[in-house]
């Protein structure tokens, strides 16, 4: 095995929510793998592949927490976690939030309880910050979420769209309630770069790519003959045509481009420092 490990998760399926079902998360999955694999120096055993009734909340983080320990044990360098699923948000409890706002990301077995999301089947970035904070300084992490940060996604989610079998649709779920999503409707969604929150030492070692601004949504999107996210996508499409020879900077840009000539209206997000953003990939 290399000094480098990868989780990739992709969901499509949700256990409790049947009608919220995408169609290219999965296969976001299996995508990413296999590009680590061909062109970052990734063997099969450096990579676990999670999707639907496997990608429970607990088994994802088992298998992130798993990633920190041994990156602290000194085996690994290099971490790869890519999530293609639907995100939400839920109100801020721990008071680190001006917006009182957190972002969350949907797993398998994603429940409510009440009038909120259930804490113990929902992921929060509080939780993915808590844990990454762990990593040794010397290990670079690179994190890509092809999910939907906005409060406003619940206007896409209308049902003249949702019975077109190949149209778009927002990876997005609008809190549990009404009640509850009035609560949030209100607040300023916030940048994933809180994953970093305001620790500068995090910045020089973590690399965050989302599919869209804090304030749009990603798509899930019909290509070639099969779904995916439409960053991931072209996000695949594009390290492979250049065969990992650029930057991430000119990566982003190129993805951008291409969003914007597909039509789709997500601006991905490259956040990271200029080091890592002037270099290429692994």
């Amino acid at each position: 095995m290399s000094n480098r490990r990868a989780l990739c998760v992709g969901i499509n399926k949700f256990k409790n929510y049947p009608t919220a079902e995408l169609r290219g998360c999965v296969n976001d999955a299996h995508d990413m793998a296999q590009l680590l694999k061909d062109l970052l120096g990734f063997t099969d055993a450096d990579i676990t592949i999670l999707t639907d009734a496997q990608a429970t909340k607990v088994r994802v983080m088992a298998g992130l927490k798993s990633l920190v320990q041994q990156a602290k044990a000194g085996q690994i360098k290099y971490i790869v976690v890519s999530l293609s699923t639907h995100g939400t948000q839920v109100p801020d409890v721990s008071g680190d939030e001006t917006d009182r706002a957190d972002e969350a990301f949907c797993p398998y077995d994603l429940a409510a309880k009440g009038d909120q999301w259930d804490p113990e089947r929902i992921i929060l970035d509080d939780e993915l910050h808590e844990l990454f904070t762990q990593l040794p300084q010397d290990v670079l992490l690179e994190c890509y979420f092809d999910t939907c940060h906005s409060g406003t996604g619940i206007k896409s989610l209308d049902p003249v769209t949702l019975l077109m079998p190949n149209a778009p649709r927002p990876r997005y779920l609008p809190p549990p309630s009404y009640r509850a999503f009035i609560e949030l409707s209100n607040l300023r969604p916030r940048s994933l770069k809180s994953l970093r929150k305001a620790d500068t030492t995090l910045a020089r070692h973590h690399i965050l790519w989302a599919g869209c601004r804090d304030d749009q949504t990603s798509a899930d999107a019909y290509f070639d003959g099969r779904f995916n996210g439409a960053f991931t996508y072209y996000y695949v499409k594009t390290v492979r045509a250049c065969n990992n020879t650029w930057s991430r900077a000119k990566v982003r840009d190129a993805v951008r481009a291409a969003l914007k000539k597909a039509k789709f209206e997500q601006i991905p997000q490259l956040e990271c420092d200029a080091t890592n953003r002037s270099a290429r990939l692994g």
